[in-house]
């Protein structure tokens, strides 16, 4: 080996050595509980099947360019009038993935006099988009510590624009950000509040909207991004906001401006996936009702470590990498897809069993699941 590849090699067998190498694998187990598939639209094929009613052709296999060359198309600019209808906003621009949103959006916000405050326990695509903002004014918070938040902004505000950054629903615990008193202290000073949907998009709401709306909050969110990959069933992301947030991001994101737009399909599958949430198919009750039959009875079976939570994601620490994997594995052996998260995509201690709910999940699935928990 060349000595890049002996530190490449040296690399990965620290990681090894630690119990938390990372590989692909494919699961055959039948019951899925680990994808965030929530209402089922991929894994049902229910998406599949909206399409072929809606279109009579598959629509194009590529976009052939960026959207600021030859990417763009009327077809995108209605789906993102659409999706700023949906939520309540006043623009939105799409973007290939949660990922390039969340990096454009911070990265391209964090001008030299801005200050960022982001949750501890935001996504890595928050936190690389965080990291890449040229400000050097950039501090976490403890994960839903409103007394550390009130204090960094008492510390931070009048010394240029603050931006303070959340998830609704936090993908790794699956807990919810208390948003009405996070915007009441932005509000407070004069910080403008970034909100990251991705889990709480069609689950949470009267047509899942999101925690936003469903709070009320649209007029005090600065930004919101709404993911596609998770409960809508296909790809994609939106940044929704101001007109003026808008052409900003069109001028100054770069996973934006540099990248090869969405194809005709994938903006049309989008465009499927909001007409299912307004249709009389959607019923968000089935999968809120789900979850809380697996919290009774986890409760009834004595599962400790399971954090709380009112989200599709429902998380079971088991402290140790060795410990999580092996009560995954326990689960498995009873056909049950479930992942352990180990350190450190999670903090050592912190490692979980991570269970994802999902409306075609049956009750008798759940009482098998958490049976093969409790051992």
């Amino acid at each position: 080996m060349n000595t890049l590849e002996q530190l490449l090699a040296a690399k990965l067998e620290e990681r090894s050595s630690a119990g938390n190498l990372r590989r692909l694998t494919t699961i055959a187990q039948p019951v899925d509980f680990f994808s965030n598939d929530y209402l089922g639209l991929s894994k049902t094929g229910l998406l599949s099947k909206l399409m072929a009613e809606t279109y009579t052709d598959a629509g194009g296999t590529g976009s052939t360019g960026s959207r600021l060359l030859s990417g763009n198309s009327t077809e995108t600019h209605t789906l993102e009038q659409a999706i700023a209808g949906f939520h309540k906003a006043e623009a939105a621009l799409l973007f290939n993935s949660g990922y390039d949103a969340n990096l454009g959006l911070m990265a391209s916000l964090g001008q030299k006099h801005t200050t960022i405050l982001y949750d501890e326990l935001c996504h890595a695509s928050i936190i690389d988009g965080v990291r890449l903002a040229i400000t050097p004014n950039k501090y976490k918070y403890y994960h839903n510590d409103i007394a550390d938040l009130s204090e960094k902004l008492e510390r931070h505000s009048g010394k240029g624009p603050v931006i303070v950054i959340t998830e609704s629903v936090f993908s790794m615990d699956g807990d919810t950000a208390h948003l009405e008193l996070i915007a009441a202290l932005c509000h407070a000073h004069n910080a403008q509040l970034i909100v990251d949907e991705a889990h709480a998009t069609g689950v949470f709401g009267e047509r899942g909207e999101g925690l936003v709306c469903a709070l009320g909050l649209q007029e005090q969110v600065f930004a919101r991004v709404h993911t596609y990959g998770k409960a809508m069933g296909c790809h994609g992301a939106a940044v929704v906001g101001s007109r003026l947030l808008q052409q900003y991001l069109v001028n100054f994101a770069r996973p934006f401006i540099y990248t090869t737009a969405l194809p005709q399909h994938s903006v049309r599958v989008i465009q499927c996936a909001y007409n299912y949430l307004s249709s009389p198919q959607y019923d968000p009750a089935v999968l809120h009702d789900l979850i809380a039959l697996f919290r009774q009875q986890a409760q009834e079976k004595g599962i400790s470590g399971l954090i709380d939570s009112i989200s599709p994601i429902q998380a079971i620490v088991v402290p140790g990498n060795a410990a999580a994997a092996k009560m995954a594995e326990r689960a498995q052996a009873a056909g049950m897809q479930v992942k352990a998260i180990l350190s450190p995509t999670v903090p050592a201690g912190q490692e979980r069993l991570r269970i994802c709910l999902h409306s075609y999940n049956t009750e008798a699935q759940v009482g098998a699941l958490l049976s093969a928990i409790a051992g």
